[in-house]
């Protein structure tokens, strides 16, 4: 499975962006999706994740102001992060994974394939 992560940018507080994440090989439909983010000095940290149901998991940093979503169809996860604030400011990468379990999809280090980072730059 490789993947394309795009849609990073920089904006102001307060503002929005949408991450989109395109799959390529493998059976999109199945696989787990989970966004991770990393601050310069900091550890990656999970931000959001969507399973094969389209059942959803966030930080609590990030709840309700990301919203995660998955077209199949195009094989392509979505990302939509409002109210962004200056502490939002990282490298935001997706990952997959055909086989997690629910207890380790906060995990990164359990997702199979990566993509590269994008970066988010969100100033005051």
């Amino acid at each position: 499975v490789q993947l394309q992560a795009s849609g990073g940018g920089a904006v102001q507080a307060g503002g929005s962006l949408r991450l989109s994440c395109a799959a390529s090989g493998g059976t999109f439909s199945r696989q787990t999706i989970g966004y991770f983010r990393q601050a310069p000095g900091k550890e990656r940290e999970f931000v959001a994740a969507i399973r094969w149901n389209s059942s959803t998991y966030y930080a609590n940093s990030v709840k309700g102001r990301f919203t995660i979503s998955r077209d199949n169809a195009k094989n392509t996860v979505y990302l939509l992060m409002n109210s962004l604030r200056p502490e939002d400011t990282a490298v935001y990468y997706c990952a997959a994974d055909p086989s997690i379990i629910l207890s380790s999809i906060r995990v990164s280090q359990q997702y199979e394939y990566w993509g590269q980072g994008t970066q988010v730059t969100v100033s005051s």
